[in-house]
């Protein structure tokens, strides 16, 4: 029997010397990072259905855009004010932000392994995630009938050189870095954005049968490929070197003074839309990116090198979760109904009555009644 008066040491419990001590704690972030494996883990386990576990990997994606929004931008933060008070564990804000890069880059790529070995599963399910470069005559038919009628009017490409400042990049947005060569033999930059407004997997129209009927199969192909077959639609007249996806993050941290702000809810809404336009905290790429431009984006960005990471495509995996939207029950996790157990029907007529005896008034069709009636 445990008393008042007996002490940890008396319950065989360790004590430490120093509650102080950085060791008895775990790092915050690190803690945040290790939530997000249990999530990958939960994309990794075969008794979830299958559309289920793609929709864990768009979950560990969209985790890890918000942690590097909020809680990186936050370290950022503290290193350029010059914080130098250490953290529970005993670390400055530089050590945190060095410790947490390689384990965060650790998720991204273990969660792209995963989206490798869960595509021929979706393959044999009927969903098929295709590259553009796969895809047949018919298929490139139809992707290009959708890139004229829906993709070409919304694309603004902007390029970048002396005589024009380096375009604004907004945050979590997809992008094509561009290089083209004029008549001249000259190179520039240029900047595609992949409009949000799209879907991101583009659906390819199926083939009918014999009978007519739609195919219950699905064929997608991703938008910033389709853009990127198509960027001499773009630039009439020149010609294109290379083109390669990559995704910014912004700081999106918001501080603020609730005694200096008049319109709390005001200066919430304001301090969203300039979520747009804060500092950049990562720039995900893909591997194949040269060293050029990526030092070009380092440079007009205004990074480190250590923020920039290099991924297996697709970048910004998020938009997977859409996948759980199609017609495929046989994929997903059957909703869940509510049932009574079979012992608790038989006595339900003892504790409730259907009709209210007359003369007398029910809030509704079920009226209580003590058990002994």
């Amino acid at each position: 029997m445990i008393t008042q008066d007996m002490t940890l040491s008396t319950l065989g419990l360790v004590v430490p010397d120093d509650l102080n001590d950085p060791r008895l704690y775990i790092d915050r972030e690190m803690s945040m990072l290790e939530f997000q494996r249990r999530v990958l883990e939960e994309a990794q386990d075969t008794c979830n259905p299958l559309l289920e576990r793609v929709k864990f990997l768009s979950i560990v994606s969209s985790n890890l855009s918000e942690f590097f929004m909020v809680r990186v931008a936050a370290l950022k933060q503290q290193i350029e004010a010059g914080v130098a008070e250490l953290s529970f564990d005993g670390r400055t804000p530089a050590e945190q932000l060095a410790t947490i890069r390689p384990v965060a880059l650790q998720l991204m790529q273990a969660t792209r392994r995963e989206l490798q070995k869960l595509l021929p599963q979706l393959d044999q399910a009927g969903i098929h995630i295709l590259d553009y470069d796969t895809l047949n005559d018919e298929q490139r038919a139809s992707v290009e009938a959708y890139f004229q009628e829906m993709v070409f009017p919304v694309l603004t490409p902007l390029a970048f050189d002396p005589g024009r400042p380096f375009p604004h990049i907004s945050n979590l947005s997809l992008n094509l870095a561009v290089v083209i060569r004029d008549e001249n033999g000259d190179e520039r930059f240029a900047r595609v954005k992949v409009p949000n407004t799209l879907p991101r997997l583009v659906p390819i129209r199926a083939p009918k049968d014999e009978n007519g009927a739609a195919s219950r199969e699905h064929h997608l192909v991703w938008l910033e490929q389709v853009i990127a077959a198509h960027l001499g639609l773009l630039f009439p007249g020149m010609t294109i070197v290379e083109s390669y996806p990559f995704r910014v993050t912004r700081d999106a941290e918001v501080l603020i003074q609730e005694l200096e702000a008049p319109d709390l809810l005001e200066t919430v809404a304001q301090s969203v839309r300039q979520r747009r336009f804060g500092s950049v905290v990562r720039i995900t790429v893909t591997e194949a990116m040269p060293a050029p431009i990526r030092n070009l984006l380092i440079e007009n960005l205004d990074i480190e090198p250590s923020d920039v990471f290099a991924l297996e495509p697709p970048l910004g995996m998020s938009e997977l979760g859409k996948l759980a939207s199609l017609d495929r029950r046989d994929s997903q996790r059957l909703a869940l109904h509510a049932s009574r157990p079979a012992g608790s029907r038989s006595s339900e007529k003892r504790h409730f009555r259907r009709n209210p005896p007359a003369g007398h008034s029910a809030p509704s069709s079920l009226r209580f009644v003590h058990a002994g009636h």
